[in-house]
């Protein structure tokens, strides 16, 4: 299973920082994530989630070692 690695207010709204998922492709699991995680729903579409370090598409597939990182938007100055 893919390991899915929440930061900040991803991590907030997913309530927990790390899960495994099960899913086959990015696209699959962003709609599982936003399914399964309702506060979280609201900002994916904003947040970059990133496979193994990269952005790729939707159609992306996922493997049982890949790491996706989901990373809102940060501000800073």
């Amino acid at each position: 299973m893919a390991v899915v690695r929440y930061f900040a207010a991803a991590q907030d709204a997913a309530g927990r920082d790390t899960e495994q998922r099960a899913e086959t492709t990015l696209g699959e699991l962003r709609r599982s994530l936003a399914a399964d995680h309702p506060g979280l729903g609201g900002i994916l579409p904003r947040c970059a989630v990133l496979v193994g370090g990269s952005r790729v598409g939707d159609d992306t597939a996922l493997g049982d070692d890949d790491l996706v990182d989901v990373l809102p938007p940060f501000a800073g100055g």
